[in-house]
């Protein structure tokens, strides 16, 4: 087993080089359709599978093309780790969406209209003693 430090710097280097693959490496026309960022990268304690986290940009059938290219892609994108990453076993590589940036526009949405629904907070010191005079 490797240790956790040397589990997050690989991790952050397969970051990096999947994250220049997407730039100028991989080919395939369904990549292209939305636009791809890698978000995150988690590699089991033994290093052996890495879970790819991207984030794509574009409607929903972009993101199915776009996911379609990378999971048809993962062989060359192994390879490519292979020899740019000098470890003894190249880990398995497997794509996911990651929804998170989404979610969290949604939730910051909500908060937003939130609060422009609620009254205002600020009456003052008058309007508040008559309130609670009453």
């Amino acid at each position: 087993m490797a240790t956790s430090r040397r589990v997050s710097r690989v991790a952050e280097l397969i970051k990096r080089e999947v994250s220049q693959m997407l730039l100028n490496g991989i080919k395939d026309d369904r990549v292209g359709t939305g636009i791809v960022s890698v978000t995150d990268v988690d590699v089991s304690g033994d290093l052996q599978h890495a879970k790819i986290y991207v984030s794509i940009y574009g409607t929903d059938e972009a993101k199915k093309e776009t996911m379609a290219g990378l999971k048809s892609a993962t062989g060359y994108v192994r390879s490519e780790l292979g020899a740019r990453m000098h470890l003894r076993r190249t880990p398995e590589v497997v794509f996911v969406e990651d929804r998170s940036i989404e979610r969290g526009n949604k939730v910051l949405t909500l908060l937003n209209k939130l609060q422009q629904e609620r009254p205002p907070e600020n009456l003052d010191q008058e309007q508040e003693d008559s309130l609670s005079n009453s």
